[in-house]
């Protein structure tokens, strides 16, 4: 069953430059605000730090051209989920909503809605305390936006998107103005760190990581208007950007902080701007970053919800949850269900262990995702999309292949975790069909 024959279908609202600010927004959290520190730990000089964030770059890049064609061919909310539907079949469409919109979705939204009360809290000069409460006020409050359409929830999404533009363009100036003109020494070597073959192998994963995200056009695409023109042109646009800001803040990390000083750095953001401001930058820092949390937060809540709404379509949820308000066309019950498990997970504190042991099995959902555009390349060859990835098979062989990679490195480096994520995956399997089964019950 669809979701357009039980409830009001979307409304076509965003435009190239609003799906272009999801994407960025979607990828760029608080990841490359700290997270760069373990990268530089992890290589022995700034040249092989920069290489992998390109590198990063250009396998995610690939990763997205290829959901710009799946976008295309299928422009519906509800995004991995619709592929495998349609690919593999609901049960393990099942699997995948389940791990991905009733753990990652509001896991992830809590860990970075808690990141951001922590930021948040530092530049007002509130109490410790305050972080959980701050937290969750935060995600009611972007709930209650978006429970009036997509476009209020866009609205706010563009302006968090440029506020963590400029905290990026602040970190570039930073950067730039502490080289005092010595830039040749970003690329130097580091004595202090001889990373093996097998370290430099392992600083991918954080790179990656960091440019995880960039799914969540997808989960709106029955949004976005003329999608077979605007899909891929945001997707491109918006990865491209995300790679440039991440490459030039890695440049800026480097110059001002040294690769010695990056890699011993808790807070490379906060370190850099501040030799540039004093104890004030990292006030301006703490702000830009609680930004940059804040709007990947709008972008994790309103790409989940559609996930749930589907799966709710589909009779997989509760029903209610399918249904898409006629006069907002938003998905209010599902909204609502995600923020509130959202919520409770940041009371709670229990949302780290849950990312860690879910993690797998979100990168085996885009690994089986992209792998569904050879389903619909050999399904509708006599149909061809108006987008289709170049170099094919070449870029979606690469992607898979190499998230397999990464995916496998995970499983070594924790393999209690990997364990959880497959343990978690697998209970799905008795969810579905008892819900199925209380589906078909009588009354």
């Amino acid at each position: 069953m669809s979701s357009e024959s039980s409830s009001p279908s979307y409304l076509r609202r965003l435009g190239v430059w609003d799906a272009a600010m999801i994407v960025i927004g979607g990828v760029i959290g608080s990841g490359i605000f700290r997270s760069t520190a373990t990268v530089a730990e992890r290589t022995a000089s700034g040249g092989q730090l920069l290489l992998l964030w390109i590198v990063g770059g250009l396998l995610t890049l690939a990763g997205v051209l290829c959901y710009a064609e799946l976008g295309v061919r299928r422009p519906q909310a509800g995004g991995i989920y619709i592929y495998l539907r349609e690919a593999f079949g609901i049960l393990p469409a099942f699997l995948f909503g389940w791990t991905m919109a009733l753990i990652n979705y509001p896991g992830s939204v809590a860990a970075v809605a808690t990141t951001f009360a922590d930021y948040f809290c530092s530049a007002i000069g509130l109490a410790s305390g305050w972080v959980k409460p701050v937290a969750a006020g935060a995600i009611a409050f972007i709930v209650a936006i978006n429970l009036f359409g997509i476009r209020a929830g866009a609205v706010m999404q563009n302006l968090f998107a440029l506020l963590k533009l400029a905290a990026i363009a602040l970190l570039v100036v930073a950067g730039v103005v502490l080289a005092h003109g010595q830039l040749g020494g970003v690329l130097a070597a580091d004595a202090t760190h001889a990373a093996s073959g097998g370290a430099f192998v392992g600083a991918l994963l954080p790179v990656l990581f960091t440019y995880g995200g960039f799914h969540y056009l997808n989960d709106l695409a029955g949004e976005v208007r003329e999608p077979q023109r605007t899909l891929p042109r945001a997707l491109a646009l918006g990865m491209l950007g995300v790679v440039t800001c991440y490459v030039l803040a890695n440049v800026a990390y480097l110059a001002g902080l040294g690769h010695a000083g990056l890699a011993a750095s808790r807070a490379p953001a906060a370190d850099l701007v501040s030799r540039l401001l004093g104890p004030h930058g990292a006030t301006v820092m703490a702000v830009g970053i609680a930004c940059s949390t804040f709007g990947y937060c709008t972008i994790a809540i309103a790409g989940g919800a559609r996930v749930l709404q589907t799966m709710g379509a589909d009779g997989v949820f509760f029903r209610s949850a399918g249904r898409i308000e006629p006069r907002t066309r938003a998905p209010q019950v599902a909204l609502l269900l995600l923020g509130s498990w959202a919520i409770v997970l940041t009371l709670s504190g229990r949302f780290d262990q849950l990312l860690d042991y879910t993690t797998v099995g979100e990168w085996l959902g885009h690994v089986f995702g992209i792998a569904t555009l050879f389903w619909y390349r050999h399904k509708f060859a006599a149909q061809p999309a108006s987008y289709r990835v170049p170099l094919y098979p070449l870029l979606p062989l690469v992607f898979v292949l190499t998230v397999f990679g990464v995916i496998a490195a995970s499983v070594i480096d924790k393999p209690w975790d990997a364990g959880m994520s497959v343990a978690i995956i697998a209970l799905g399997v008795p969810v579905y069909y008892g819900w199925r089964a209380l589906r078909r019950a009588p009354g």
